[in-house]
C-alpha cells in the first residue's frame, strides 16, 4: 500500500428497519446526533483523513443522503437574506472545497461485501476506506479513520479496526485473531463472521471502519454468496489475508453503536456533555432527571 488515501466508500443502502418507523422516511444515516446527522460525522472522519472522493453506496429509494450533499438553492438565498450567516456557512460546508461525492446504486441487497464491489469503478486500482456510519466514534485526538491511515501508509498492510467486546457478545461480530500487538497492531491470522462464544477465537470485534488494498476487489468478486444470498466483506478479508498482511488496529477512542437505540441515545448524551454550547445545560437536565428518578447526581 504505502500511499496515502484519498477515496473513501460509505454503504448506506440498508433499510434500517431497527428504527422503524422513523426510517421509512428517514434513512438512519440521516438520524441526528444533536444537530448533525450520522453520515456528517463519518464524512468528516474521512476528510480529516486524507480522503477527497466519497462514494456513497445507495439504492433506488434513497435520496436523502444525495439531497443532503446536494446545494439548497433556495434554503441558501433565504439564509443570505435574512443576514444568517452562520447557518449559511454550515449548509454550504458540508463538504468541503476540493471534496466530491459520488453516488453509485446498489441494485439489490446483497450485503456488505457487494456494497463494496460496487464502488469499484470509482475507486479503481488504489487503496481505499470504508466507513460505516452507524459506528459513530469519538476521540478528541485525530479521528479513528485518520489514525489507520497513518498506520497503513507506514505498514503497507491493510487495516482493519477492532475492540475488545464481551465473551457473550461475539456473535453480534466479525471476530479476529491476532498475532502479538505493537504499536496499536497486529497482523490478523483468523477473521470469523459472528462466531458463538464458545468457538471465537478471541474477543477482538471488527468495527466499521477499515482501510483496504485493491485486491479485495478481485476477491469479492470471486466470494461466494452466503446465507442469505448476501456477499460478506469478511469472507473476502479472509481471502486477503492469506495473500498478505491485514492488520488489526485498536484505535483511540469511544466507539457508539448507533445502530441501536441506546447507542444512539448514549452517542447523543456524550456528543452533549462535551457541546461547547450545551455540555452546562445538558449536565444540569441529566442531574434533574436523576434526581427524580431517585438517582445520585453525576460525578
Amino acid at each position: 500500500m504505502s500511499v496515502r488515501i484519498r477515496k473513501a466508500v460509505f454503504p448506506v443502502a440498508g433499510l434500517g428497519t431497527r428504527f422503524l418507523p422513523a426510517t421509512k422516511t428517514v434513512p438512519k444515516e440521516m438520524l441526528p446526533i444533536i444537530d448533525r446527522p450520522l453520515i456528517q460525522y463519518a464524512v468528516d472522519e474521512a476528510v480529516e483523513a486524507g480522503c477527497d472522493t466519497l462514494v456513497f453506496v445507495t439504492n433506488r429509494y434513497k435520496h436523502a443522503v444525495a439531497d443532503y450533499f446536494d446545494k439548497a438553492y433556495e434554503l441558501e438565498q433565504k439564509l443570505e437574506q435574512s443576514g444568517k450567516t452562520e447557518q449559511l456557512e454550515l449548509i454550504r460546508n458540508v463538504l468541503p472545497k476540493g471534496v466530491r461525492a459520488v453516488f453509485v446504486t446498489q441494485a439489490e441487497a446483497l450485503g456488505l461485501g457487494h456494497a463494496v464491489l460496487c464502488a469499484k469503478p470509482v475507486i479503481g486500482d488504489e487503496p481505499f476506506a470504508v466507513l460505516l456510519p452507524d459506528d459513530l466514534i469519538w476521540n478528541r485526538g485525530p479521528g479513528a479513520l485518520s489514525q489507520m491511515a497513518d498506520a497503513a501508509e507506514a505498514s503497507g498492510a491493510s487495516m482493519i479496526a477492532v475492540q475488545d467486546v464481551p465473551r457473550d457478545q461475539t456473535g453480534s461480530y466479525g471476530i479476529v485473531a491476532t498475532d502479538s500487538f505493537q504499536n496499536r497492531q497486529g497482523r490478523i491470522n483468523a477473521i470469523v463472521e459472528k462466531p458463538q462464544p464458545e468457538v471465537a477465537p478471541s474477543t477482538l470485534a471488527v468495527v466499521g471502519r477499515y482501510v483496504l488494498n485493491p485486491r479485495i476487489f478481485t476477491l469479492l468478486e470471486t466470494t461466494t454468496p452466503g446465507a442469505g444470498g448476501e456477499i460478506q466483506l469478511t469472507d473476502a478479508i479472509a481471502a486477503l489475508l492469506k495473500e498478505e498482511a491485514v492488520n488489526a488496529y485498536r484505535f483511540k477512542g469511544t466507539r457508539f453503536d448507533c445502530g441501536t437505540h441506546i447507542g444512539l441515545v448514549e452517542a447523543t448524551i456524550r456528543y452533549a456533555l462535551d457541546h461547547e454550547k450545551l455540555s452546562d445545560s445538558a449536565r444540569q437536565l441529566m442531574q434533574n432527571a436523576l434526581a427524580e428518578l431517585g438517582v445520585e447526581e453525576l460525578g
